[in-house]
């Protein structure tokens, strides 16, 4: 993977503060309530990195997209650097599970998307090709989402978002579709690029060893109505290793918590 430095523009702050205080929502089906979230609070520091752990389904991506402004939550408060979230902002981007990339545009058009709608043009296709570097894609700028693997597009969708500079980069599971060694390769160059630009970021993942090779804490979460259950500060330095006998200790730890322990 060819490695790329991405650098944020120079206006941007460091990471944003987030707040989230006793937050509970709840989806409506057939006329019926059904609980996700139950009272979540929780706060991220300016350039802290969070992980998110817990069960399939208990309501970890709606949190992400709670604080992604997409919709309200029923109770409680989410707060950016002091301002409540009232709707989506480009400070704050989310990278789904799935790619979301629109077929008729090529990779290039993607990743440029924000950028657009932003309306920055100076040095743009200096940072598409910085992001589409970082992701491996430098080939592929002019190939179209149907010419990609599952992999391929979602590592173009994590460059459209990393494009933008965000100070707050929420993650649902983005690595998830990659292949194992492109995988460990792109949590290396996603904790790279948090070290160096220090936005905020907030992971949901399934991978144990992933939160907590690349996350200050790990959150972990119930099962549905999701409410937290530990909060885990992880104290080994950067770069980590997976052999590391703290991290074994945490990984068994977490596995504990979740009813997975063998």
């Amino acid at each position: 993977m060819v490695a790329a430095t991405l650098a944020p523009p120079a206006a941007q702050a460091a990471g944003a503060r987030l707040r989230i205080e006793g937050v509970s929502h709840a989806f409506a089906i057939r006329g019926e309530a059904l609980p996700v979230l139950d009272r979540v609070s929780l706060s991220v520091e300016p350039g802290g990195f969070v992980a998110l752990l817990g069960p399939s389904g208990c309501g970890k991506s709606t949190l992400l997209r709670l604080v992604a402004g997409l919709e309200p939550p029923d109770q409680g408060v989410i707060a950016v650097d002091g301002e409540v979230v009232e709707g989506p902002d480009p400070s704050r981007l989310l990278v789904f599970q799935d790619p979301t990339l629109y077929p008729w545009r090529t990779v290039r058009g993607n990743v440029s998307l924000g950028l657009e709608a932003r309306r920055v043009g100076r040095a743009r296709a200096a940072s598409i090709d910085q992001a589409l570097g970082l992701v491996g894609l430098s080939g592929f700028a002019d190939a179209y989402p149907h010419q990609l693997s599952g992999g391929m597009a979602q590592r173009a969708a994590l460059a459209r978002a990393l494009v933008n500079a965000p100070r707050l980069l929420l993650l649902d599971e983005p690595l998830g579709k990659l292949d194992a060694l492109t995988r460990l390769a792109m949590q290396a160059e996603l904790l790279r690029l948090w070290q160096e630009t220090r936005f905020t970021a907030v992971l949901v993942t399934h991978d144990v060893e992933e939160a907590l090779m690349l996350a200050e804490r790990v959150i972990v979460l119930s099962d549905r109505p999701a409410a937290i259950r530990a909060e885990i500060a992880v104290p080994s330095a950067y770069p980590r290793h997976r052999d590391d006998p703290a991290l074994v200790r945490l990984r068994r730890e977490i596995l504990t918590i979740l009813g997975q322990a063998g």
